[in-house]
């Protein structure tokens, strides 16, 4: 059964829906605040969230630490992830920044706070995801039509040093977002459009994303025409599915091309990947719905979805809901995160589906963002449970664009 919620039933005080409490000793453990900050923007803030008592928010490295493209450009600092493995595991942040072009990649010394840029190339395009890889290489890649998925390595004994970076065409040329990888090799990426699908790589050789097979996720039972992108079925993409192999040739020009040529199914703006186990987390933002893909049994359920077990945001009523879901994080008692690409952006924390209906036990918002004019992006858990990382974007607050923690005291 669902867990609908009716808009008088979103309207309560305290967001979140009937399930199992939070364990009061959980590492990131808290009290859900009451709304969304609609009555509390402000470009002049401190910090910059509404969040629980019992944490602090600190500052990482904002464009009055690193200002990587002056003036008035905001340096739209994207996505986070920890050097996660290998010597001083967890002490260097790795970003994207998501320009237009002459992207770049910088690292923060979480001990220092220095801050360095250690990629960047006048043909980078709107750099987005960002993943650590099990073999300690980093994956990042680029959100427009063409963009390609880049190997980094990071030198953890000279980690400002120029990182060198190579092309993965392999891994798809698509508008890349949320990017996951296993520990087996295997590669999770998205096309983030209207219509975009889902797909995974599997490398010939375990760290090798020179040579492999994409495919493409198909639910089954439905007409190609039924697997176009459609507003108003989109909750029939559910069920069971398969993986479509797909023509390598066109892959490395065009995979949006190679999917459609297997009439794969097209998702609602597919935006970031998150793997727990063997579940395989997707936000898809026009949908308000965040799916789950369980490997093991090759089905896609619907994790998280606006109206059914969150409530449905309608502003103009003052009623906090779930709005545009983009980034994704795992915690580490290994609960589902959720930001979104709105404003006031809401993070948004899960409990896992118990009682087997294929959605969430219980979705609860932890914070909201109080600047008139940013997004909440980046959101990361690194080594440290009780430290939730997440980047405040184009804000209207001059020189804020940057990366915050928020620590469970």
């Amino acid at each position: 059964m669902k867990k609908h919620l009716t808009v008088a039933a979103a309207a309560v005080a305290t967001l979140s829906v009937a399930g199992p409490a939070v364990a009061a000793n959980g590492p990131f453990a808290f009290e859900p605040i009451d709304g969304s900050a609609y009555t509390q923007q402000s470009a002049t803030w401190a910090e910059p969230l509404v969040a629980p008592a019992g944490f602090t928010q600190q500052l990482v490295a904002d464009e009055t630490v690193l200002d990587i493209y002056g003036g008035d450009a905001d340096d739209l600092t994207d996505m986070n992830v920890h050097n996660e493995t290998g010597p001083d595991a967890g002490r260097y942040l790795i970003r994207t920044h998501e320009v237009g072009s002459n992207g770049a990649v910088s690292v923060v010394d979480l001990r220092t706070g220095e801050a360095r840029v250690v990629a960047q190339d006048a043909g980078f395009k709107r750099l987005d995801g960002i993943e650590w890889t099990s073999w300690g290489t980093v994956l990042f890649a680029e959100e427009t039509a063409g963009g390609r998925l880049f190997e980094g390595f990071f030198d953890p004994k000279n980690p400002f040093a120029p990182m060198e970076w190579v092309a993965r065409p392999e891994v798809g040329i698509l508008r890349h977002e949320g990017i996951g990888a296993m520990a087996d090799g295997t590669v999770f990426v998205i096309d983030e459009l209207n219509g975009g699908s889902i797909f995974k790589f599997v490398p010939t050789t375990r760290g090798d994303l020179s040579d492999g097979q994409l495919y493409a996720l198909k639910v089954s039972g439905l007409s190609d025409a039924e697997q176009l992108w459609d507003a108003s079925s989109y909750l029939a993409k559910s069920g069971a599915f398969e993986w479509v192999a797909l023509d390598m040739d066109q892959v490395v020009l065009d995979a949006n091309v190679a999917a459609d040529a297997v009439s794969a199914s097209e998702f609602g703006r597919p935006e970031d990947v998150e793997i727990i186990g063997q579940k395989v987390y997707v936000a898809n933002t026009t949908e308000d719905r965040v799916v789950e893909i369980d490997l093991t049994k090759s089905v896609l359920n619907t994790f998280v979805h606006a109206g059914d077990n969150v409530p449905t945001e309608n502003r103009s009523a003052g009623v906090t809901g779930f709005n545009s879901p983009d980034n994704l994080a795992k915690s580490g008692d290994g609960r589902l995160w959720i930001v979104e690409d709105n404003v006031p952006s809401d993070i948004w924390a899960t409990q896992p589906d118990t009682d087997g209906d294929g959605q969430a036990d219980r979705v609860e918002l932890f914070a909201s963002a109080v600047d008139p004019g940013a997004e909440i992006s980046g959101i990361y858990f690194g080594t440290d449970p009780k430290t939730l990382y997440f980047n405040i974007q184009h804000p209207t607050k001059p020189l804020a664009d940057g990366t915050w923690k928020i620590t469970r005291r």
